[in-house]
């Protein structure tokens, strides 16, 4: 492959720590480079830099060639009332404005044939197109446009969310890029978009490099991960899993350093504040040497710590947090959930999963006593005390500080029983007590979300509601909000899209299947996936055979959704094997580890440590995918 991208001894800052400090970076054609850091560190920067719409204070970006760059920004494009033609031709700046033109003066002449001034105008613009060639790049948008199913002709104004980003998507395509940059390309997509952009990206033949937190995509798409950490930015060849295990090597090899530093420092002042006559006696260079460890000690740039999540609950809210039977909510003529029967306990932690616009938010606003049904009969539960995440962030004010955000003005919070300090609590979600005086407005979506995170776990709550409390986390913080949502002793509901957090901290679904139905599923989206494979199943049979009644073929999906069936002989079998297998991969797995944390390991050429690395992610997945595979047999077998 050959090389499109390098950024040599690239330095940038806009503080006194720099956000790339003497940074490398080759990309070759055919790759998806993942950009991964934690929220702050600079990833943004580093893509407008790629663009072109920031200027390095040292060092050199070269493109090879006639290099074309596109972005896709973090944020999805304004609703505006121009057409979604309109919108993607504007990439080609004045050739796009020509045919634009163009277009308006057609229409004008077609309903004011008699016109000769628009005609006139008509043909110059003509000319003018057909000295640019600006015909293929019509066609060109075209063509776009039909392969991402959009209607050219439809006002941005009318598109949802997900729709706008397929518009901001052909817009980058349009230009028939070397190199595609996407900013969190999965923010505010619903799972099907995500899916559907992931296949759109698996067939795309040029360079991409994206920043995400969506663990699932990171693992489809990616074939290398870039760290970007303290400035530096560190390859580390191979998929998702594999970067993980070396990077937590890498820190644990950096602690260790630091930690010898640290005490040879010790000692080096111990030995400098002996009495007079030592000082007399010292060694002037060792003197010199340990100013040169003070000045590296005061350059070491630590790493960043860790979210420390702690919730604050309340007394307990009743057994029953909300029942329903036979629900029904929609709005005029539109229905969004139709016979919804549920009872959901407390303790629970659910997941609402659907497209954009379904009706998760609404459900939770009737759970929450916010809007009432169009028809069924439902009961709240007793003594119920909410923590809300929206995320819209409305409950921050841009203008006021994180600290006075957080702490309402005041100096001191109580949290977990004890009184402490504003900053001291906000140390606890990574803000130091310059960064808790500075304005919301200059924080990125990351940082924002966490100041939310920091405001709500304040409060007593036995409810807790995250509205896509994903979004722009970085994954570290991820896995700690994970932590705290498996341990949370009240209930939560949880809306997301992010199909990894929803493994690895739903107790149960409430699919969004279209037509006002909804599915409670046990588990994750593992589940929903077993689920909705089978339902495909069940549907295709029913139409080649053409003898189930529409009675039987819904009793089917049911039993399917409530996982009751009784096990085959085939899956009995199969969940008889599955604690063997279990055991050998637990086997294999813990030799690879002590291969890998051998000192020596890693000084062997990468040849050799490379096919280790790797098996150890594989069978890493399969004991997850065979764990998984037998608590959901478990399940079937026990209903």
């Amino acid at each position: 492959m050959s090389v499109v991208l390098r950024l040599a001894n690239a330095q940038l800052a806009f503080g006194t720590a720099p956000v790339l400090d003497q940074a490398e970076l080759v990309v070759e054609q055919g790759e998806r480079v993942c950009i991964t850091g934690r929220n702050g560190a600079g990833k943004s920067s580093l893509l407008k830099v790629l663009q072109g719409d920031l200027q390095l204070d040292g060092g050199e970006l070269h493109y090879v060639g006639n290099t074309r760059v596109a972005m896709l920004p973090q944020d999805p494009p304004p609703r505006t009332e121009g057409s979604v033609f309109h919108y993607v031709i504007g990439a080609f700046a004045e050739t796009g404005a020509l045919l634009e033109q163009y277009q308006e003066l057609s229409q004008r002449l077609a309903n004011h044939p008699d016109d000769a001034a628009a005609l006139s105008k008509l043909t110059q613009i003509q000319s003018r197109i057909e000295a640019a060639q600006g015909w293929q790049l019509q066609t060109q948008v075209e063509q776009v446009l039909s392969r991402l199913s959009l209607d050219g002709a439809q006002a941005m104004a009318n598109l949802s969310g997900g729709w706008l980003r397929r518009a901001a998507l052909a817009r980058a395509l349009a230009t028939n890029p070397d190199i595609l940059l996407l900013d969190e390309p999965t923010n505010h997509l619903d799972v099907n978009a995500v899916k559907w952009l992931e296949n759109m990206l698996l067939e795309f033949r040029g360079a991409i490099i994206f920043i995400s937190h969506d663990r699932a995509f990171i693992r489809r798409l990616a074939t290398r991960i870039v760290d970007l950490d303290r400035g530096t930015l560190t390859s580390f060849p191979g998929d998702y899993a594999a970067f993980l295990v070396e990077k937590q090597r890498l820190l644990e090899v950096e602690a260790s350093q630091n930690a010898e530093f640290d005490k040879k420092l010790a000692q080096e002042e111990v030995w400098i504040r002996q009495g007079i006559k030592a000082r007399r006696t010292r060694n002037e260079g060792r003197v010199r040497a340990l100013q040169e460890l003070r000045k590296q000690r005061s350059q070491r740039r630590q790493v960043q710590g860790q979210v420390k999540f702690d919730s604050t609950t309340s007394e307990r809210s009743g057994k029953v947090v909300f029942e329903a039977k036979d629900l029904a909510l929609g709005f005029g003529d539109k229905t969004l959930i139709e016979n919804l029967t549920i009872t959901i306990q407390r303790g629970d932690k659910l997941a609402l999963v659907g497209p954009n616009g379904c009706g998760k938010s609404s459900l939770i606003r009737c759970i929450l006593g916010d809007l009432e049904p169009q028809s069924g009969t439902y009961k709240l539960g007793t003594n119920l005390q909410v923590a809300y995440f929206d995320q819209h962030r409305q409950l921050l004010d841009e203008n006021l500080s994180v600290a006075d955000n957080v702490a309402e003005g005041k100096k001191e919070v109580t949290h977990g029983g004890r009184t402490r300090h504003i900053f001291s609590y906000l140390q606890d979600f990574l803000f130091s007590p310059q960064q808790a005086q500075m304005p919301v407005r200059a924080l990125s979506g990351g940082e924002k979300n966490r100041v939310m995170l920091a405001k709500i776990l304040l409060r007593e709550s036995n409810l807790l509601v995250l509205d896509e409390p994903t979004n722009d986390l970085d994954i570290d913080t991820l896995e700690l909000l994970e932590q705290v949502v498996v341990e949370y002793p009240g209930t939560v509901f949880v809306v997301s899209h992010d199909r990894e957090f929803i493994d690895n901290t739903a107790t149960s679904v409430l699919l969004f299947e279209g037509a006002g139905k909804v599915t409670e599923i046990v588990g994750g989206f593992n589940e929903v996936a077993h689920y909705q494979a089978a339902q495909q199943e069940v549907s295709e049979k029913a139409k080649e055979k053409g003898t189930i009644s529409t009675s039987e073929h819904s009793d089917k999906q049911s039993s399917l959704a409530k996982s009751s069936n009784k096990l085959s002989y085939k899956l009995k079998r199969e969940l008889e094997l599955l604690p063997k297998q279990i055991d050998e991969l637990e086997a294999e797995l813990e030799l690879l580890q002590q291969q890998i944390n051998d000192p020596e390991f890693f000084r062997k050429p990468v040849e050799q440590t490379q096919p280790i690395t790797e098996r150890f992610a594989t069978v890493e997945q399969m004991l997850m995918e065979a764990l998984e595979r037998w608590d959901y047999l478990e399940n079937l077998q026990g209903n």
